[in-house]
């Protein structure tokens, strides 16, 4: 069984920074690829982000140039570095594990983590 862990969400102006991490542990076999959704109140989860094993990476049109996913393998962690933080980014950061991702689309396992608020305002 996988488990997923977040943490590094917090309350943020506008134009600010803040960085998520996503800790896997447990059977990870069969994972190639793990992504950042989030959730805003009153709207459906969407995928922000998504890192393959490989390193290939790939972004919501609405944080390109200003989130930034990584991982680290020995570390079982993958990370999203937000920057220039917008209040339309205030939602609930959720990481998920894969099976992987061609050309830009992604393939979600129903592993998630519990989440992390994410609240951007002055």
């Amino acid at each position: 069984q996988l488990q997923l862990v977040e943490s590094g969400g917090g309350l943020v102006q506008p134009g600010g920074s803040l960085r998520l991490s996503c800790a896997a542990s447990g059977t990870i076999f069969g994972i190639n690829a793990m992504g950042w959704y989030r959730q805003a109140p009153g709207k459906q989860r969407e995928l922000v982000a998504h890192i393959t094993s490989g390193g290939s990476t790939n972004y919501a049109d609405s944080v390109k140039g200003r989130f930034t996913i990584s991982r680290d393998n020995a570390k079982n962690t993958m990370y999203l570095q937000m920057n220039n933080l917008k209040p339309e980014d205030t939602a609930v950061y959720y990481c998920n594990a894969g099976s992987g991702a061609t050309s830009g689309r992604y393939y979600p396992f129903d592993y998630w983590g519990q989440g992390t608020q994410v609240t951007v305002s002055s």
